[in-house]
């Protein structure tokens, strides 16, 4: 398709860019007139745009929007998109990520207490839809700009608390980390199109078919730096450095944002890349890939745990779980068949609901007590927090993949897909790490719950649109570990990338 009959099928990003444009023209007025601190509206039509992006994709019968979903896949922009399940489950997915980390900005006092709260959202909503393109990206000149915009936003979005040192530095090694990756990848990249002649995925894969068994090492080294760039986005060990010191540093919802959208984006453009552009037959086969994304994945969720095990910091803890996290989402990525895929994309969604959780949580006790080390959460059952106590509980040990919750249901599935293709070794090592896991998660509750406040601890108190969030999210991750099937209908549905 064309760029003008593509703009059909581009709907959820057109919303995504013309809300940023209004929240532009509104913070400038709103800083013309005055007054010292920003206007609420550039949130408040953050979020209305994230919601419009996801509603535009989904369909909204009542006011005749038709939505993508169940539309024939096709290419768009000249074969620079794919329209497809995949990306169109990944859209809902981002869109619902976006829409969160915006919402929780509105309540974040590390956000409202600054200045310049409307290019916040701006660059927010920006990183937005980077993480739309990279989904929906068929091409390695749209995956590698894509993957810069969001990468771009996330450098100025952990660096937003100006005079905020700690964030300062996070952003720095972002950037350093960020700009070394990239460079690699993008080098990868031009080995790729020399290998195939073709630069869009359908064009590569037909390229690496007729691939000439003496050139398969040098598919084997041009795969090897593309996967730098896409690990680093997923913080795969060993490109995971900056993850630990930009979630510190970074507002709380930025460290959201970046541990649920970004990833999500990230394990997008791997999928697509490996299922699209590179495929299960020719080239691949002959080449170790599996067995070095069996290696990374074993080494990420490895280190993830242990790291996480002496961390009292809870966002540098968070930051941790979630390199471990990536590790167990892995296991499906080795899988290059559909059973492997669809996995990953029902742990993508169970993840986003626990993580994105916990995090919300964490940055209601941060706005109350300006603490992040464990001991803030001392007692806080019993200090006027119940109710994000429970929720944290329930977060925490779905994390943990504890059964009836949405966690067991995730890892369930990834170690199934593993085991299925013989990776007994790696799914023993998930459980062991899974076990391991349990124990930095268990030593939270425990605070929570059994150790007693202290003297100095002042009681807190939660507004009911504080909780109503985090209440969704906890019931939202004990369904589906309950009730699950509709769930995975849909990721088998997603499970469908267009080939072109």
């Amino acid at each position: 398709m064309g760029p003008i009959d593509s703009l059909r099928w581009f709907v959820p990003e057109l919303v995504l860019v013309c809300t940023l444009l209004v929240v532009i023209v509104v913070d400038l007025v709103a800083a013309g007139r005055g007054g010292g601190r920003s206007s609420a509206w550039p949130g408040i039509l953050a979020v209305l745009g994230a919601g419009g992006a996801v509603a535009a994709t989904i369909g909204v019968p009542i006011l005749g929007v038709p939505g993508l979903v169940g539309a024939a896949p096709r290419w768009l922009f000249g074969r620079m998109l794919v329209l497809d399940p995949f990306s169109v489950f990944f859209k809902v997915l981002l869109g619902l990520a976006l829409l969160a980390a915006a919402t929780m900005a509105l309540g974040s006092r590390e956000v409202r207490r600054r200045q310049n709260e409307g290019e916040f959202f701006t660059v927010l909503l920006g990183a937005g839809f980077g993480t739309m393109l990279m989904a929906a990206a068929g091409h390695l000149l749209m995956a590698y700009l894509a993957l810069e915009l969001l990468s771009l936003s996330a450098y100025v979005l952990t660096g937003f608390p100006r005079h905020d040192r700690r964030a300062g530095e996070a952003a720095l090694k972002y950037l350093i980390y960020g700009g070394v990756a990239s460079g690699v990848m993008i080098y990868g990249m031009s080995w790729l199109v020399g290998l195939t002649g073709a630069m869009d995925y359908a064009g590569i894969r037909h390229g690496l078919l007729q691939l000439a068994p003496a050139s398969r090492g040098a598919f084997f080294v041009a795969l090897v730096l593309v996967l730098v760039g896409f690990g680093y986005k997923i913080a795969a060990v060993p490109f995971h450095m900056w993850a630990p010191d930009v979630y510190t540093g970074a507002p709380l919802p930025v460290a959201a944002f970046l541990a649920v959208g970004s990833k999500a984006a990230g394990f997008a453009i791997l999928l697509r890349f490996l299922h699209g552009g590179i495929g299960s037959e020719g080239a691949i086969a002959a080449v170790p890939a599996a067995e070095l994304l069996a290696l990374a994945a074993f080494v990420t969720m490895t280190f993830g745990n242990l790291a996480a095990l002496g961390q009292t910091n809870m966002k540098r803890l968070l930051a941790y779980s979630s390199i471990a996290h990536a590790g167990y989402a892995l296991l499906g990525v080795i899988v290059l068949g559909e059973t492997g895929l669809q996995a990953v994309l029902l742990y993508l969604v169970v993840y986003y609901l626990m993580n994105l959780g916990a995090f919300w949580v964490v940055m209601l006790v941060v706005s109350h007590s300006d603490r992040e080390d464990l001991e803030a959460f001392r007692g806080l059952a019993w200090r006027g927090g119940a109710v994000p106590a429970v929720a944290l509980a329930i977060f925490l040990f779905s994390l943990a993949g504890l059964p009836p919750l949405a966690g067991f249901i995730g890892k369930f599935y990834v170690f199934a897909a593993a085991m299925g293709e013989g990776w007994y070794w790696l799914v023993v090592a998930a459980v062991l790490n899974s076990v391991v896991s349990l124990y930095y998660y268990a030593r939270v509750v425990r605070t929570m719950f059994l150790d007693q406040p202290a003297p100095g601890d002042p009681p807190l108190a939660f507004r009911i649109a504080d909780l109503g969030a985090v209440g969704a999210l906890s019931l939202l991750t004990v369904y589906f570990g309950v009730r699950f099937g509709w769930l995975l209908e849909r990721t088998m549905e997603a499970g469908r990338v267009f080939p072109g």
